[in-house]
């Protein structure tokens, strides 16, 4: 018993000894999924201040967009940050989730490439264009075609839109829906590739180089922090999205993807 009370005294004179010294021992653990780029990265970006504010982030990475989803939705990972807020109700509504948006970060400019023309002018008749197969990006991808009046759609405001949303397609353009992370590995293969921007610099292209066109700043599509309902308000949480839309992650962003990734903040 005495040695117990011994053992018990040194470890919390070690914890005091490390409050004291500055090291904040960490209380709290939150797991997240993110995409490679940009997301991961500002994640990483912030890890060292909230392990100073007794939060540990342990960051994993997914390659596509429907596992970060359901991984929070059943428990097995706390929150993620890789998506935008139409995407994520999309997904709600045809999962039957509940995840909901904590904050939002940043916004990536979607954009058109090509490797067989240099202006969307240049375009054949019967080009095949790739755009993604989920419902949200593949409706922003026309959007952005129909803004430069390559299409026009039904409705010019359904985010949803496809394909078969096309009211006039005066180059007959052909349309291949594919896995968003898959589009870069197909420029090749196509004559237009409609590409979110994280796919686009795990590719090394350069969206403010290599892009025919790009969304403007003013994109709705922002970013988010996502967690579900029994979590988004945690102290854990909050550290993160504080520390997320701080300023010095403004600074980094602005700094280190030159306009590719604009702040939302």
């Amino acid at each position: 018993m005495k040695l117990f009370r011994l053992t018990a005294a040194l470890g919390a004179a070690g914890l005091i000894g490390l409050a004291a010294s500055g090291l904040a021992v960490a209380a709290d653990k939150l797991t997240v999924a993110a995409t490679a780029v940009p997301h991961a990265e500002i994640l990483e970006f912030v890890k060292p201040k909230l392990e100073k504010e007794g939060v540990t982030l342990d960051i994993k990475v997914f390659t596509d967009y429907v596992q970060p989803n359901i991984q929070v939705a059943e428990k097995r990972i706390d929150a993620n940050y890789f998506q935008h807020q139409p995407y994520l109700d999309e997904f709600n509504k045809s999962k039957g989730t509940k995840l909901v948006s904590v904050i939002g970060v940043h916004v990536e400019p979607f954009g058109a490439y090509s490797k067989k023309v240099h202006d969307l002018k240049a375009l054949p008749e019967g080009a095949t264009v790739a755009i993604p197969n989920d419902a949200t990006n593949g409706g922003r991808a026309l959007l952005l075609l129909a803004a430069h009046n390559v299409i026009k759609l039904k409705d010019p405001k359904n985010i949803l839109a496809t394909p078969r949303d096309i009211a006039d397609n005066p180059k007959k353009l052909k349309f291949r829906e594919l896995e968003a992370a898959t589009l870069p590995r197909v420029i090749d293969q196509v004559d237009l590739a409609l590409i979110n921007t994280n796919y686009a610099l795990e590719a090394k292209l350069n969206p403010l180089k290599d892009a025919l066109v790009l969304e403007g700043r003013d994109s709705p599509y922002v970013n988010i922090l996502v967690a579900r309902e029994d979590n988004a308000q945690s102290s854990a949480m909050k550290k993160l999205a504080v520390a997320l839309t701080s300023a010095e992650v403004k600074k980094f962003i602005e700094e280190k993807y030159k306009g590719a990734v604009v702040p939302a903040f």
